[in-house]
């Protein structure tokens, strides 16, 4: 690699690098705080609410990693461009093609790193907040018994914690149960604590009263006790945990086991997923090579740069709108997986096309004219309606 790819690439993945952080931190920001309630609601601390929805950063990646390569590129071209080094590296006999390269070789980098997030590490950090949120729902100081609130177990089965304090002493325990439809039986102590062993999960309740109204009877059994354990195994047992489709790793989308019951139930929503992840590391190179194709030709400086800058935004959007209708569309008819894969290789083949053969992608003279017409007028009129 001579040290003009050298030059281009670290500067191309230096960028990309910037905005693949910058766009995942502020996506990332904007999700965690839909989870918020982890901490408030359950009772969760801020390493676990971090590290539960950073799970869920990779598969950001997959979606935001083209599009910041799309503007690294952008922006490599367009300081190529402001300093003249496109034209320099033209005029030394440099084609585009060979130009392109490089980028092609940053291209290369990103769509491994979509490769290995796509196949392993996206399915193993959606398993893992699948995971912990089965522990979580399944630890009963976390999610049941939150001071201050009225906590419906199941129904009439009532529980109000007032406070808690350090060494999960619970303090102010209230429990009404209704689930006999013969006695209804309400417990207040001063305190307690949970208790976990091997014959299950339970609420050891001191210093306290319990009464009990029956069916039949006026007044209720009123009972003073100092150590009370209420059974809380039913409520404390973690859930069974079943990956779904975008859990499962890429060769367990390709080779799925012949028993597995959610392909037999769903197996083009299977194949449509594998051919997501088997796209994913075209995109780079698709909009790489539009990017390159919109910027990439060596121009005068009369030549405006903001029609190519918006074209190359407006064609990478179209380009990924349609690859995602694809997607949608291949869940009911798998022929349009093949739509996605014909749309990618037209889109590279004819960029390519017009880089080999130096067209300059600009707008007709017509609509620009009028555009520079249209712009005039609206200064003129704006500076006779300005006050003297």
């Amino acid at each position: 690699m001579g040290s003009i790819d050298s030059y281009i690439l670290r500067t191309t993945l230096t960028s990309f690098a910037v905005v693949l952080a910058s766009l995942t931190g502020v996506i990332w920001i904007t999700q965690a705080l839909r989870g918020i309630d982890l901490m408030t609601s359950q009772g969760q601390t801020i390493v676990t609410f971090l590290g539960l929805t950073s799970m869920a950063v990779p598969v950001l990646v997959l979606v935001i990693a083209p599009i910041a390569l799309m503007i690294a590129v952008a922006h490599t071209l367009n300081r190529l461009a402001t300093d003249s080094e496109v034209i320099v590296m033209n005029a030394a006999g440099l084609s585009p093609l060979r130009i392109l390269r490089p980028f092609m070789f940053a291209a290369a980098v990103v769509a491994m790193l979509v490769t290995v997030i796509g196949a392993y590490v996206a399915p193993e950090g959606l398993r893992r907040i699948n995971r912990w949120d089965s522990e979580i729902t399944a630890d009963i100081l976390a999610n049941i018994l939150q001071p201050g609130r009225f906590a419906q177990l199941e129904t009439n089965l009532t529980i109000r914690v007032r406070e808690r304090q350090p060494g999960g002493l619970l303090v102010g325990v209230f429990i009404d149960d209704r689930r006999d439809p013969k006695e209804r039986i309400s417990i207040i102590a001063d305190h307690g604590t949970v208790l976990k062993n091997n014959d299950g999960s339970f609420l050891v309740l001191e210093d306290g009263t319990l009464q009990r109204f029956e069916t039949g009877k006026r007044d209720p059994a009123l009972v003073a006790f100092g150590r009370y354990a209420f059974d809380m195994s039913k409520f404390s047992r973690a859930r069974d945990v079943s990956y779904g489709i975008r859990e499962r790793y890429l060769w367990e989308l390709i080779w799925p086991p012949a028993d597995d019951p959610l392909y037999a139930r769903l197996p083009n929503q299977f194949r449509t997923e594998m051919h997501e992840r088997l796209l994913a590391p075209i995109y780079p190179f698709v909009f790489t090579a539009l990017t390159f194709a919109f910027l990439g030709l060596p121009r005068t400086t009369r030549q405006s740069r903001n029609f190519s800058i918006a074209g190359t935004i407006i064609t990478v959007f179209l380009v990924r709108l349609a690859g995602f209708a694809c997607s949608i569309a291949a869940a009911g008819n798998l022929w349009f997986a093949g739509v996605q894969y014909l749309l990618l290789t037209t889109t590279i083949g004819l960029s390519i096309w017009l880089i080999a053969h130096h067209v300059v992608i600009e707008p007709p003279a017509r609509l620009m004219e009028f555009i520079n017409s249209t712009l005039a007028s609206l200064t003129r009129r704006r500076l006779r309606a300005a006050p003297p």
